[in-house]
């Protein structure tokens, strides 16, 4: 079951720890010399956020990060299709076709930690 093991790895080193690198860095980054604009201004608006609506910012970063990761999948999975882009892509490890199904997996992964 390479694809579900694929899913598992993808969702907690891009999704979950991902989410949490930007919790912490919303948090403890201090704005000095060489912080580049970007953060300056995000790490502003995030300190003037209220506790729930921080909480709101960070849900709308996670869902962004699933959005990102459902859409690739689906490009390797052949369900979503890529603009300009006519060749069939295909996945294997170690000599093992593993596309299909990857972005149903990593949805209903998803589903099952929401509830």
């Amino acid at each position: 079951m390479m694809q579900k093991e694929l899913i598992t790895a993808i969702y907690n080193s891009i999704l979950v720890e991902n989410v949490e690198i930007y919790k912490s860095l919303f948090e403890t980054t201090k704005i000095g010399p060489k912080t580049t604009e970007y953060w300056k201004s995000s790490l502003g608006l995030y300190e003037k956020l209220s506790d729930d609506d921080k909480q709101i910012l960070l849900r709308i970063i996670e869902q962004t990060v699933i959005d990102t990761i459902s859409n690739m999948l689906g490009a390797i999975d052949g369900s979503s299709t890529l603009a300009d882009f006519e060749p069939e892509i295909g996945l294997t490890a170690e000599n093992q076709n593993i596309q299909g199904d990857l972005q149903d997996i990593f949805l209903e992964m998803v589903e099952k930690s929401r509830k």
